[in-house]
């Protein structure tokens, strides 16, 4: 998805009439990357319910998901599918034992490769340093702490900076706040430019589309690695 868009406005050129571009190509790929998501969370939910009738029972009428967009419902599928794992196993299953140094590196290498040295990046060159600088800090141990967290919490973020913030801390109060401002055109009637009290403030750098699309590109990677041995553990089941 990231190569179709880099594609599609390499055409554009690079002067400064380009520009308002950005924005509108930027919102366009995002809305395609959430949903996305959004639709692979519902599938591998519905595969896992017509696995297991007990699951489907539990999640499709005791605790029925919504959109699978918020970051909650998305770990709520990640607990669901590591405790499938561990079903099907007969023993428990520790996610820590998928490939998260591997996973990051991918998930990184997809959106510097995808990006470096194109119209995009030449539009928003202080948005993409600023990424390169948040997302060096991200290490394996910011996701899949363990069973029940994607994403692991600040509190157990050791060394982590009162400045920095934790993936799912990221993904909750900007990546997610985004995608509904967009999705439900909010920008019609609201500010859309922010205050200078929220550009001076520490938070206003994860306002990122880089920052968004390998967030999401890295939980794609951990569900597909899941998943993955969740097709293994039901053949050998």
């Amino acid at each position: 998805m990231l190569g179709d868009v880099v594609s599609a406005t390499s055409g554009a050129g690079f002067g400064i009439e380009t520009y308002p571009l950005c924005d509108y190509v930027m919102q366009s790929v995002f809305l395609k990357m959430t949903g996305a998501l959004e639709q692979k969370m519902k599938c591998i939910s519905w595969e896992m319910a017509t696995n297991d009738y007990e699951y489907r029972y539990l999640r499709y009428y005791k605790k029925p998901l919504g959109e699978c967009s918020s970051y909650q419902e998305k770990k709520e599928i990640y607990k669901d599918l590591v405790e499938q794992i561990s079903k099907f196993k007969n023993e428990p299953f520790d996610p820590l034992s998928i490939d998260r140094p591997n996973i990051l590196n991918e998930s990184s290498k997809k959106v510097k490769n995808s990006f470096m040295g194109s119209n995009l990046m030449v539009w928003a060159q202080k948005g993409f340093h600023e990424y390169q600088e948040i997302w060096s800090a991200v290490s394996e141990r910011y996701f899949v702490h363990d069973k029940n967290n994607l994403f692991t919490n600040r509190s157990n973020l050791s060394g982590i900076g009162s400045a920095e913030k934790s993936l799912d801390e990221i993904y909750t109060d900007h990546l997610y706040r985004h995608r509904n401002r967009v999705a439900h055109n909010t920008f019609s009637y609201q500010q859309n430019l922010p205050t200078l009290n929220t550009l001076v403030s520490g938070g206003y750098i994860y306002d990122n589309y880089f920052v968004y699309f390998s967030i999401l590109i890295l939980i794609d990677n951990i569900f597909v690695k899941l998943f993955d041995e969740y097709l293994r553990s039901i053949e050998n089941f």
